[in-house]
């Protein structure tokens, strides 16, 4: 059982930046790769970025790719997205998620738990 809470969301101006944090707790954080997906208003929850076990390989949906940063601290079994350059259409519930594939996948229902989310708001 791994128990995750996110943080970090708020409201923030378009072009903006947040920092998201994904603590863990449970059984040991460096066993799975992790994930972070978004949902907006009206929306399917999709995915938004993932990172491999021990940080050392990541993955970006093609909306966030170049703005968005995945990196994870095992030691403090904590993992972060920082969000650069934030625009309105990246508004929306971010949830973190991990999975026992050493590889994480785009699929979220390839993930075993997940964060209750925190709202990210990005004003025009």
């Amino acid at each position: 059982q791994v128990q995750l809470v996110e943080s970090g969301g708020g409201l923030v101006q378009a072009g903006g930046s947040l920092r998201l944090s994904c603590a863990a707790s449970g059984r040991t954080f460096s066993s799975y790769a992790m994930g972070w997906f978004r949902q907006a208003p009206g929306k399917e929850r999709v995915f938004v970025a993932a990172i491999s076990r021990l940080g050392v390989t990541t993955y970006y949906a093609d909306s966030v790719k170049g703005r968005f940063t995945i990196s994870r601290d095992n030691t403090k079994n904590t993992a972060y997205l920082q969000m650069n350059s934030l625009k309105p259409e990246d508004t929306a519930v971010y949830y973190c998620a991990v999975t026992g594939l050493r590889i994480p996948p785009i699929s979220q229902g390839e993930y075993d738990y997940w964060g209750q989310g925190t709202q990210v708001t990005v004003s025009s």
